[in-house]
């Protein structure tokens, strides 16, 4: 029987994190990132890694690393479980995060991402097999500050939370996952001045890169509304040359007056009656050609926007036919979106680009425009507890270039008032059909604002513990791979952990209760050649619970989790 070396901690649940980040290559990622800052006692890498243990600790604040009354720069065990020979004084991780630039903050996240990635293309290969349609949410998430500070660079005031706040915004977007309900797949950093209607193309084009995935851009639709538009042109083209002509005929007729009146006055027999009418009629021929131009230089201006917007669409429908040519394999894919960025251009742009859309309207004259439209004897059909909805498919809407599927909803808030909004949606499903389905489709984007919630309230997403802007980015990263990490281990603790009296439950805790309770109970540490084991102590809310799992032969690996480079490594290393 090997010796056992025994090791208490106060982080339990974050030494079997701290395996599992071995696991999937994590810490060695990380690692490999080139900082150009010294190491003294603890390498930048290291106070990277110690940034991310403390965001999965839910530490609100960088020097709880030090000051809180468990800290985790005094556990020895929990260091050693995640690779390290100790941790660093907080102040020493302030400065390390400081001094991080853009391009270093750009590698380290690529590092999380290439981690990231296995999981990600697992979860889009398993609704695949299933049959699944690929859903993703995307939003605009707040990161205020204090409204007087001055040290947060680049910093704006905007909408945040209902008030003018200042600070940041942060561009994230999901994926809805058999195995894990929500996994984040991107996120932007931005300024607080931000909004929402300016970030939809960027949102998609996020989620795209991360999965490497797209469906066939519509290049047919595309085509139609660029021809469209140059019938809607020619009318303007034909009033600019009717204008043009007018305006020419103007100062034709003004020049001819103005000759007039000349001669007049040059010659003495000429009688003052005739000097002023010709003088009245330089005044007329003036204000003519003045509002001739003022005609033209709106039609002209109108003209140009013409042009412009057609050019616009010509480049997009150049890079469509381009990215179509680069898809042999387009997919399906369901985007939700909220009333912020549901604006028609938007709309447009990711029916375009493919996309099976549920979103809101974003105008409130839209909802008032449908309220007309309703009969006396409309039906409304209820959908929720105080919803009623009523639809409309195929209906076109003015500046929007594409029939939609509508719907009218209505709210009871409170006894006597009722709010309205409108659902919009783009797809191949007869959603006016199933009034309930739909309200509940479009609803479930929740799963994302409960994910921002999450990273808020229980990761602590909104305090920011650095002042440096690409560190900003770094933790904004950092929080979203942290959520999809605790995802990630839990199913691997219930997979790996050996079935014995008094285990954790650990797919029966929740992510607030992993991070705030058991990751911060006692446990005792035991390790040996056969395996680990934690036990919760006595003194712990946990206790007489514990996870026991088994040492692994590292040939073998659990490939399930690894990234992709290093199960080529181990297939290059078998073969050999």
């Amino acid at each position: 029987m090997a010796k056992a070396a025994e090791q208490e901690t106060q982080h339990g649940l974050l030494c079997v994190w701290g395996r599992f980040a071995q696991e999937i290559g994590l810490i060695s990622g990380l690692e490999a990132v080139a900082l150009h800052q010294k190491t003294y006692d603890h390498s930048p890498q290291a106070k990277v890694l110690e940034t991310l243990v403390a965001i999965l600790s839910g530490a609100k604040h960088l020097q709880d690393i030090s000051l809180a009354a468990h800290p985790l720069d005094k556990d020895l065990a929990l260091a050693q479980a995640w690779g390290q020979n100790g941790w660093a004084d907080y102040s020493g991780v302030s400065r390390t995060l400081c001094g991080l630039s853009w391009a270093e903050v750009r590698a380290l996240v690529a590092a999380l991402d290439r981690v990231s990635q296995p999981f990600i293309v697992q979860e889009l290969n398993l609704l695949r097999e299933q049959g699944q349609p690929i859903r993703e949410d995307g939003d605009l998430t707040s990161i205020p500050v204090s409204n007087t500070s001055r040290t947060y660079p680049n910093a704006a005031f905007g909408h945040m939370d209902d008030e003018i706040r200042l600070g940041y915004q942060a561009g994230v977007t999901s994926l809805h996952s058999p195995s894990y309900g929500r996994l984040w797949q991107s996120v932007e950093h931005h300024a607080g001045d931000t909004v929402s209607c300016t970030q939809a193309e960027a949102l998609v084009l996020a989620a795209e890169q991360r999965t490497g995935l797209r469906p066939r851009r519509r290049t047919e639709l595309l085509r139609t509304r660029i021809e469209a538009c140059q019938k809607e042109r020619q009318p303007t083209e034909k009033r600019y040359e009717s204008q043009k002509a007018v305006l020419e005929k103007a100062q034709t007729a003004f020049q001819e007056t103005l000759s007039q009146l000349q001669t007049a006055q040059a010659s003495p027999g000429t009688r003052p009656k005739r000097v002023a009418s010709l003088e009245r009629r330089c005044v007329r021929r003036e204000k003519a050609i003045t509002a001739a131009q003022t005609r033209l230089a709106k039609t002209l201006h109108l003209l140009q926007a013409h042009l412009e917007a057609e050019q616009v669409l010509q480049v997009r429908l150049k890079r469509f036919e381009q990215e179509n040519a680069d898809n042999p394999c387009p997919v399906e894919i369901r985007f939700r979106i909220d009333a912020g960025f549901g604006t028609y251009d938007n709309i447009a742009l990711l029916i375009e680009m493919g996309y099976e859309l549920y979103t809101k309207l974003h105008y409130h004259k839209a909802v008032q425009a449908l309220q007309k439209l309703l009969a006396p004897d409309s039906v409304w059909t209820r959908v929720g507890k105080n919803a009623e909805m009523v639809a409309w498919a195929d209906l076109k809407l003015d500046r929007c270039p594409y029939p939609l599927q509508v719907a009218l909803e209505r709210f009871r808030v409170g006894e006597d008032k009722i709010k309205h909004s409108a659902l919009a949606y783009f797809g191949k499903a007869p959603v006016t059909h199933d009034l309930p389905a739909w309200f509940s489709t479009y609803n479930g984007r929740q799963t994302i604002e409960a994910g921002i919630k999450e990273t808020k309230q229980v990761i602590h997403l909104h305090r920011l513990k650095v002042r440096s802007e690409p560190a900003i980015f770094l933790q904004e990263a950092m929080t979203i791979f942290a959520a999809n990490f605790i995802r990630w281990a839990t199913l691997w603790i219930a997979q790996h952990s050996q079935p014995e009296p008094g285990q954790l439950p650990i797919q029966g805790m929740g992510i607030k209760r992993q991070v705030q309770v058991a990751a911060h109970a006692s446990a005792n540490v035991i390790q040996n050649a056969d395996g680990l084991l934690l036990k919760f102590s006595p003194a712990s809310s946990l206790a007489g619970k514990s996870l026991h799992f088994r040492a692994i032969d590292r040939p073998v690996r659990l490939t399930r989790f690894l990234p992709f480079f290093t199960i080529l490594d181990l297939i290059v290393q078998k073969l050999r």
